[in-house]
């Protein structure tokens, strides 16, 4: 049902909102975005595997995304406060878990832990930004998951030190408790949009003037072509989050030193710091583009541009310096998928049950987990990096045409049916004609 009353001016206090969104996004960033240093380290104290050492960060994933759903329902139901302070206690929780671990059952259950708490903080502040930013909402919820895909910059040299000083197992325990007791203290300060305030839409940007419940969301084909190209798209960064440091390693780069003017770096800690920043960074930029130039097309840009930086790495990666400036290519181009994809969905579907709508959307990411391990098996398999990184980068180039080609054409029908715009299917070219309301 359309809303009632007149678009008004929005809250300033949005922008208090927004801010301690990013701050709980980043203090949960660490769980996903720092466990690439682990793993080695894991590895060399108990010898296991590297495909059973990385299943942890499958379930880790898949426990994030696929309760995502659910825990909508309880964002709705009870509010972002208790959500996010609730993710924080199991965030911070997950970390001293792994950190008194000593069996693959262990981290697994850490893993548990961790996105479930996660998952709750990671919903709830994409969802909070969604609602109080109807007319900028790429920009917000890009601001917001930057918080997430940038928030180990300031963590990232510390924890490395730590593991490297003090063992992993300190750096697990110590870290846990920071994360956690930032995303707790952050919560008390999250706060829903009032009830029945009506926003002012974007005037670039054809938005829903109803909110669509999860079953008619489920109906059109516009759900379902975007969770596949969100499950093409974001597997090639997830498996590259997750094998950087493995994939440094076997491509002898790890150890590397970079000689810059005034210091030294070794390849793989300046790569995770340049792709964080680069992670943080696309987020917000391209949901401010796609605010002016609509999503579809700021994703055709953006996964072409991450598929063919992952065929460079494929060819030039044995090389320190490509490797570092070519990752963060991959991840510039490859952070923005979780702006883009969440405001596509506000857009579409209204954001009254966004929070349920976008957390099924948002199981996309579980599914590309279960890629992760494999990505491992195949590259032992063929001795080579580069028959994953061509898969991967296979899946980008084609999510960049179907967006052009399939998506956008059906979400201008989406809400032609809905009365938003008028569509001259006679004309060579159709022709569409916004209606303003």
């Amino acid at each position: 049902m359309a809303a009632a009353g007149r678009p008004h001016d929005p809250p300033a206090n949005r922008w208090v909102q927004l801010v301690v969104g990013v701050a709980c996004m980043v203090a949960a960033a660490n769980i996903q975005y720092s466990w690439t240093l682990f793993v080695p380290e894991i590895q060399e104290t108990y010898g296991w595997t590297r495909a059973a050492i990385q299943t942890a960060f499958t379930i880790f994933v898949i426990t994030q995304t696929w309760l995502t759903p659910i825990e909508g329902y309880f964002i709705d139901r009870y509010g972002p406060r208790a959500m996010v302070f609730i993710g924080g206690a199991f965030t911070g929780l997950a970390w001293i878990v792994n950190s008194y671990a000593t069996t693959l059952t262990g981290f697994y259950f850490g893993a548990v832990l961790g996105g479930i708490g996660v998952g709750c903080v990671y919903a709830t502040c994409i969802n909070n930004a969604l609602k109080w930013f109807p007319d900028r909402r790429g920009l917000a919820v890009g601001l917001t998951a930057g918080g997430y895909g940038s928030g180990t910059i300031l963590t990232i040299m510390p924890i490395a030190a730590m593991i490297e000083t003090s063992g992993y197992q300190s750096a697990f325990f110590t870290f846990g408790l920071i994360e956690g007791a930032v995303i707790m203290l952050a919560a008390l300060f999250l706060m829903a949009p009032p009830a029945g305030v009506v926003p002012k839409f974007s005037a670039n940007v054809v938005q829903s003037r109803r909110d669509y419940t999860v079953g008619e969301a489920l109906r059109t084909p516009v759900f379902w072509v975007m969770l596949l190209l969100f499950t093409m798209t974001v597997t090639g960064g997830l498996m590259a989050t997750a094998q950087l440091g493995v994939m440094a390693q076997d491509l002898g780069v790890k150890e590397h030193d970079l000689n810059f003017y005034f210091f030294t770096m070794a390849a793989l800690p300046f790569a995770l710091m340049l792709d964080r920043l680069m992670n943080g960074f696309s987020r917000p930029f391209f949901g401010w583009i796609s605010d002016n130039i609509g999503r579809e097309r700021t994703m055709f840009i953006a996964f072409t541009l991450e598929g063919l930086g992952i065929l460079a790495l494929a060819h030039f990666g044995h090389n320190p310096w490509a490797f570092v400036l070519l990752s963060g290519v991959v991840f510039l181009a490859w952070g923005e998928v979780y702006s883009l994809f969440s405001a596509t969905t506000g857009d579409t579907f209204g954001t009254k049950h966004v929070g349920k709508i976008y957390g099924l959307l948002y199981c996309a990411k579980g599914v590309a987990a279960l890629l992760v391990p494999l990505g491992n098996l195949l590259m032992e398999a063929t001795g080579t990096w580069a028959t994953v990184l061509y898969a991967m980068a296979a899946m980008d180039l084609g999510a960049a045409v179907l967006a052009i080609v399939l998506l956008r054409p059906l979400i201008r029908r989406h809400h032609a049916k809905a009365g938003l715009l008028v569509i001259d299917e006679a004309q060579p070219a159709p022709v569409v004609v916004r209606i303003q309301v």
